[in-house]
């Protein structure tokens, strides 16, 4: 029953990914709240991916500041799950603070670590910045500034890469 319970998450999840990026009824309230719903959905089944995106919109786009309170959880059990755009997030939301969670430079730099060796582009470009300005709490260190700059730049490629094959496929 797992299996089964599994197979139709990620289903969901596909759906609700492709009504996201499909560009009929671009306006209409029911595919919103239908994308929505599925997002939900496969959230709370703990998918790691749909807490990541989930978590994201509830916590920026939320109303309510139990929405946003809810986007942080996801974000974090995404983060903690592999994900690499919600360890990103999860550094984001250290560095600039938000009411569930005070402003934490060392975790912010833990999380952005995470992510830049995982692959994330913007995540090793924040950390090449903070070392190149001493910010969240580190110290300048060009040799470590250009370690992380090179690493963002690898990503970067990498995902041009990625968006170039998907192209011709």
């Amino acid at each position: 029953m797992q299996q089964v319970s599994s197979l139709r998450i990620r289903l969901e999840y596909r759906l609700a990914a492709q009504l996201l990026h499909a560009r009929w009824m671009t306006r209409s309230p029911g595919k919103h709240r239908l994308t929505m719903r599925l997002l939900q959905r496969c959230a709370e089944a703990g998918h790691t991916a749909a807490l990541s995106f989930y978590g994201h919109m509830l916590f920026h786009r939320g109303n309510s500041p139990q929405d946003k309170a809810k986007g942080a959880r996801y974000v974090f059990q995404a983060a903690y799950a592999g994900d690499v755009h919600a360890q990103y997030q999860a550094g984001r939301i250290y560095e600039f603070g938000c009411a569930q969670y005070a402003r934490r430079e060392e975790k912010a730099v833990t999380w952005y670590a995470r992510a830049a060796e995982a692959g994330h582009g913007l995540a090793a470009e924040r950390m090449a910045e903070a070392y190149r300005h001493a910010h969240l709490g580190l110290p300048v260190d060009s040799r470590r500034a250009t370690q992380w700059a090179a690493l963002a730049e690898r990503a970067q490629r990498s995902e041009a890469g990625e968006s170039i094959a998907s192209l011709t496929h």
